[in-house]
C-alpha cells in the first residue's frame, strides 16, 4: 500500500503518494483526477521501483498556490514543472522516469525539457502542448466544450457548486468510454473536487493556459526534447500529441491504444502497463494487444 506523506513545496504542502523501492517514476495526474488515478498501475511499477504519485497543487489533499485566479497564479505548466523537481529534491531523488497525462502532460513536458540531467524517461498520454503545430485536425471543431468554461474566473465553481457529483461523474463516464472507475476512485475525485474552493484550484491550470502555452513554446524554441519520450493516445486525442511532438523530440515512440478511453489508467490499465514497463527498462515497446475486457 502506498504511503502518504506531506511535502513542503513552493509554500504549500504536497500530498504525495510514495510505494516500492528502486528507481524513482514520478507520476503525474490531470483532471478531475488526484493521485489515486495511478492505483491500478502502481502495485506493479512499485514491485521494481519507487513511486511517486502527488496530488498536483490545487488538486485532492494538496494545497493551492496564490489566488488561483489567472496566468500569474503559479498553476501554469513551468510552475507546476518547478513544483514536481522542488517535490523530487525535496525526497532526495536526483534521477527520475516521468509519467504524465491530461494537464499532467505540460509539466511532464516542460520538466524533461528543462532538466534533461534529472528526467531519464518520458511518458505523455491524452493531452495537447498548447499550441504547438500538430493538433489542428483534433481542434478542427474547436477545443473541448470544458475548456472555455472552466477559463472564465468565477463561473464555473459557482454554477457548479452543490452539483459536483454529476459533473465529476461525467467525466469520468466520457473518458471510460462509459465503464466508469471503481467506486472507492470515483468517491475519491469527488470529494476532491467539491466546494467552490477545491473547484477553483482545480480550474485554475485551465485560467493559466495561456501562459502555459507561452512557455512551452519558449521552450521549443531554444531545445530540443533529447530524453527518450513515449506518447501514449486513446479516444479522443489520438495521434495529436505524436504528432506536436514529432519536430521537437529526438527519440521518440507513439502507440494509439484502441478500445480505450481518455483516462487510461483507470480504463486499460494492463494494456497501459504492457507499454510503461518495457518502455521505462529500456527495452522496445510492444505494439497494443487486443484489449482487454470491461471491469465487471
Amino acid at each position: 500500500m502506498p504511503e502518504l506523506r506531506r511535502v513542503t513545496v513552493g509554500g504549500a504542502e504536497v500530498n504525495v503518494a510514495v510505494e516500492g523501492a528502486g528507481p524513482a517514476v514520478l507520476l503525474l495526474h490531470g483532471f478531475p483526477h488526484t493521485w489515486e488515478l495511478w492505483r491500478e498501475v502502481m502495485p506493479a511499477l512499485s514491485a521494481r521501483r519507487t513511486v511517486i504519485a502527488p496530488d498536483l497543487h490545487g488538486f485532492g489533499d494538496s494545497g493551492g498556490v496564490g489566488s488561483g485566479s489567472g496566468a500569474g497564479s503559479g498553476y501554469d505548466a513551468g510552475s507546476l514543472a518547478d513544483d514536481a523537481a522542488a517535490l523530487l529534491r525535496a525526497l532526495g531523488v536526483t534521477g527520475v522516469d516521468v509519467v504524465g497525462i491530461d494537464a499532467g502532460t505540460p509539466p511532464a513536458f516542460l520538466l524533461a525539457m528543462r532538466r534533461p540531467g534529472l528526467v531519464r524517461r518520458l511518458v505523455v498520454m491524452e493531452s495537447l502542448l498548447g499550441r504547438l503545430p500538430g493538433a489542428e485536425e483534433f481542434l478542427a471543431s474547436g477545443p473541448p466544450w470544458w475548456f472555455g468554461f472552466h477559463a472564465v474566473p468565477g463561473l464555473a465553481e459557482s454554477v457548479l457548486e452543490g452539483n459536483e457529483a454529476r459533473y465529476v461523474d461525467w467525466f469520468l463516464d466520457a473518458g471510460t468510454l462509459g465503464d466508469g472507475v471503481p467506486p472507492h476512485i470515483r468517491d475519491a475525485f469527488v470529494r476532491a473536487h467539491t466546494g467552490r474552493d477545491a473547484l477553483r484550484r482545480a480550474f485554475s491550470s485551465y485560467r493559466a493556459l495561456p501562459r502555459s502555452a507561452a512557455r512551452i513554446e519558449r521552450a521549443v524554441a531554444t531545445a530540443r526534447l533529447t530524453v527518450p519520450t513515449l506518447a501514449i493516445g486513446a479516444h479522443p486525442v489520438g495521434d495529436a500529441l505524436e504528432r506536436q511532438l514529432r519536430p521537437v523530440a529526438d527519440d521518440l515512440t507513439a502507440r494509439v491504444l484502441d478500445d480505450c478511453g481518455h483516462i487510461i489508467p483507470l480504463h486499460r490499465p494492463r494494456r497501459l502497463l504492457d507499454l510503461l514497463l518495457p518502455f521505462l527498462a529500456g527495452e522496445p515497446v510492444p505494439r497494443p494487444r487486443t484489449p482487454e475486457p470491461a471491469r465487471p
